[in-house]
């Protein structure tokens, strides 16, 4: 069922971000980049917004929704949901004071209402199990988005109704969902319930919701500094980066993140650090390369994917913000793990307020002193700074191992084929889809060369042991046909 279940979610999130980049790859060719940079930045506040209202619930759903006892919280999350819904004017003047014109304003708080009613629904109907419906919804929503914004672009191409189009893209994935996840709620407002839901949840609200802020600091000192035009194409080049390369990094993190707990509570400290040690060799070798190959390569990805008025930005910005994300990864994707592992969820907080804090900083004296290009750098710097305050964290809740020899080779490997990469780019003279394929697949090539040749993530053994498994496998088809 396990294995089910997340095969189901990934193939999901996977077609989700495809229609992502095919978004991407539309709305910058049919929109201005002052119209798709009002779009981003709701799209940005949305997220804050929408995390805020329905992160209070996550908790409560998970640890008695998810129980299937015959107890039924949903009327408690759905008023609770409402309550929280009322802060929708404060919100607006939230937005207003960080940017926002006033109809766009109101677009992005009717958007965020859509997506928290959209992610608590599919909390309910994933605690549930129903990993089938959950797909269906995220697919009716990423195709929705699509489908919509197209329309909107022909007919009217302005920020606000692309943002509108999106809630409603929302919605219609709650209806898909809607019979399984709220068929029979029955609503009535509980004080006691909801304030033991609120005190319950709060620790988690303020993690995500920090956390969002985070990733959407840089975009509005942009905005107030240059104007939306320029943060159009800035996030159109960072929203292409962290698409492309937070899925792996995320799914191998998904995968050693409930292990690491269960060694933990039946083996000990010991055996929970030489697995994460192998964690952490084999995240690095993965999200390494793809990020240096993607730096790499970003002025061919930004002629295929964006259109012509996003693409000189954006391959200035996303070799820088794709280093960035090496960071950002080893940090949320790994070091985060000691926090989990410790029980100290208050250095969550301490670490993603402290990169807020670098990321405004930062921004405002690169944007000012560098424009757009300085928003990059600023990104990396807080998202460096990040990695070490949670490097230095770790080392008071639960050290968990970084291994400098193994790390060191995995580093070698990836800065082999970028160079190997960066060589035959010099003497190509192809169209840039044609020279993306043939730039993955020489660097691809390369990097497996160097993976065999210095163990990275201890690829001989592993190898061994696939070739073990399938000659046993073909010989027992081989077996049974003989019989």
């Amino acid at each position: 069922m396990l294995i089910g279940q997340a095969s189901i979610n990934l193939f999901a999130n996977i077609l989700s971000a495809l229609l992502g980049l095919l978004s991407v790859f539309i709305f910058t060719r049919l929109f201005s980049p002052h119209d798709y940079g009002i779009y981003l930045l709701g799209v940005g506040f949305a997220s804050v917004v929408s995390t805020f209202l329905a992160g209070w619930f996550r908790n409560l759903i998970l640890s008695r929704h998810a129980r299937n006892d015959g107890s039924d919280v949903r009327g408690l999350v759905l008023s609770g949901y409402l309550v929280c819904c009322l802060t929708a004017p404060a919100a607006y003047e939230l937005g207003r004071l960080v940017g926002l014109d006033a109809i766009a304003a109101v677009a992005a708080v009717l958007l965020a209402v859509a997506v928290g009613l959209f992610e608590l629904t599919q909390d309910l109907v994933r605690a549930r199990l129903r990993a089938i419906t959950a797909m269906k919804a995220t697919l009716v929503r990423a195709v929705s988005a699509v489908c919509l914004g197209v329309s909107v672009a022909i007919f009217a191409p302005h920020g606000f109704l692309l943002l509108v189009s999106s809630a409603l893209a929302c919605l219609l994935a709650v209806l898909v969902q809607s019979r399984a996840a709220w068929r029979g709620t029955i609503v009535k407002f509980d004080g006691a319930g909801l304030l033991a839901a609120a005190k319950q949840g709060l620790p988690l609200t303020l993690s995500l919701t920090l956390l969002a802020i985070s990733s959407v600091t840089d975009r509005f000192v942009i905005a107030n500094l240059i104007g939306s035009a320029d943060t159009g194409r800035y996030i159109a080049g960072l929203d292409l980066v962290r698409q492309t390369l937070m899925m792996p990094a995320m799914s191998v993190a998904a995968a050693f993140f409930p292990l690491a707990i269960k060694i933990h509570a039946n083996q000990g400290r010991a055996a929970v650090r030489s697995h994460l040690g192998e964690c952490v060799e084999l995240l690095l070798s993965i999200t390494l390369p793809a990020c240096l190959g993607f730096a790499v390569i970003s002025l061919h990805i930004a002629n295929v994917v964006l259109g012509a008025d996003f693409r000189e930005m954006a391959a200035q910005t996303m070799p820088i913000l794709a280093v960035a994300v090496i960071f950002q990864i080893l940090t949320q994707q790994y070091l985060h793990a000691s926090f989990l592992l410790s029980g100290r969820n208050s250095f969550y907080l301490i670490n993603t307020a402290s990169i807020i804090a670098a990321n405004v900083i930062l921004s405002y004296a690169f944007v000012s002193q560098y424009g757009t290009m300085g928003a990059a750098w600023a990104r990396l710097g807080a998202d460096v700074l990040g990695f070490f305050c949670a490097l230095i964290l770790s080392r008071r809740a639960f050290p968990i191992p970084m291994p400098p020899g193994r790390l060191a080779l995995t580093m070698i490997a990836g800065l082999i084929m970028a160079l190997t990469v960066i060589t035959i780019d010099t003497s190509l003279h192809v169209s840039d889809l044609v020279a993306c394929i043939v730039l993955v697949g020489a660097g691809l090539v390369s990097y497996l060369a160097a993976c065999w040749l210095f163990d990275i993530s201890y690829t001989r053994r592993r190898l061994n042991v696939c070739l073990a498994f399938f000659r046993t496998r073909f010989a027992n088809i081989g077996t049974g046909s003989a019989t």
